[in-house]
């Protein structure tokens, strides 16, 4: 029998390269999301829907074999909005879940919830010690997701670092495009931190390893990220490298230019939001040897093939409308913004003459 799954996001980033994955593979997938999925194929439907209908979702799981339940709010969303999509629409994903004894439901959350640690390489057993909206939202929302892994339903909870791959935007759009038009661009302090970041590609691998792996073993939660990676300055230098203009990663003193970026981020002039700032100052990465022994996972992509194959896709798409992926479109009113469409740079485009 041709499993049925159900992906929720699946019009953003991740879900729509999940749902091309999981269509490849023969399964028959069901999108929910505010917007219409771009992809058209016989064995994909779906429902425009919110997660927090727990009407419609009770509806849309019913004869599902998995739920993998993607969407979320991004931590630009207003603080409100941010806690109810999260927390609220992981709760009625799994109550609607749960009462049709769906046997497997896919949790992706984030290393957020381990707010700004003090140990790297970061196990899962650290602390959720969240710092902001976003992460609170997001450690609370695997609080939701633990207790119902406590009845019948085996709930895998994976945590990836920030992914990248074609359709990925968000402030990466910001270095793209400097890069593209020929400019340096800064990092804080020396840029010699050590940032991990994750393929799209290996997320998905990662989510179809946790959708079939025996319930014993994927009722669990697991770190996700690049397992080469070196500093954000090298990072940053092979897109300017890539865009070919002979540019460099300059640096900025670290104290002063985080001092202007919350600044700017509290006046709302910048969409740089308080945790990123204090995470680009420290090194961040994370454990991934549980997902490695436990789960058999191995990532195929460093931190550089994730956000060359990324630059890569825009330079192709950058002249459509906003750079979105093929099929794509500017959310309308009511449809949230998604990691496909850049961020607004704000008053950080005029930091351009600088550079």
């Amino acid at each position: 029998m041709v499993e049925r799954i159900v992906v929720t996001g699946g019009a953003g980033m991740l879900g729509s390269t999940l749902i091309d994955r999981l269509l490849g593979d023969g399964r028959q997938v069901h999108c929910v999301d505010l917007r219409a999925p771009r992809t058209e194929h016989e064995n994909l439907t779906h429902t425009v829907s919110d997660v927090r209908d727990a009407v419609t979702m009770k509806r849309v799981t019913a004869d599902a074999d998995v739920v993998v339940h993607c969407a979320a709010a991004l931590p630009s969303y207003p603080a409100d909005m941010i806690r109810s999509v999260i927390v609220g629409g992981t709760e009625a994903v799994l109550t609607a879940a749960e009462a049709n004894a769906v046997p497997r439901v896919v949790h992706i959350s984030s290393t957020a919830v381990y707010g700004l640690p003090k140990v790297v390489p970061t196990p899962e057993e650290y602390p959720r010690e969240p710092v902001d909206t976003y992460s609170a939202a997001k450690a609370e929302a695997e609080e939701v997701a633990e207790r119902f892994r406590g009845r019948e339903m085996c709930v895998p909870v994976l945590r990836p670092k920030t992914f990248l791959g074609p359709g990925r935007m968000g402030l990466f759009a910001m270095l793209f495009e400097w890069a593209e038009e020929g400019r340096n661009f800064p990092v804080l302090g020396r840029g010699d931190v050590r940032i991990q970041m994750f393929d799209v590609d290996d997320l998905v691998d990662a989510v179809v390893t946790a959708m079939d792996a025996p319930a014993a073993t994927a009722d669990d939660t697991f770190n996700l990220g690049a397992t080469s990676f070196g500093t954000i300055r090298e990072d940053f230098q092979a897109v300017l490298d890539a865009a070919g203009h002979g540019k460099r990663v300059r640096s900025m003193p670290a104290k002063p230019a985080l001092a202007a970026l919350s600044l700017l981020q509290r006046s709302g002039l910048s969409p740089v939001y308080g945790r990123l700032l204090h995470k680009l100052l420290d090194d961040s990465f994370v454990s991934t040897e549980k997902a490695r022994d436990v789960l058999g996972f191995r990532p195929k992509h460093s931190n550089q093939d994730a956000i060359l194959r990324t630059f890569a896709w825009w330079r192709e798409h950058r002249r459509t409308t906003a750079a979105l992926p093929a099929g794509a479109r500017p959310a309308k009113k009511g449809e949230g913004v998604t990691s496909v469409e850049p961020w607004r740079q704000g008053a950080l485009s005029l930091a351009k003459v600088l550079f």
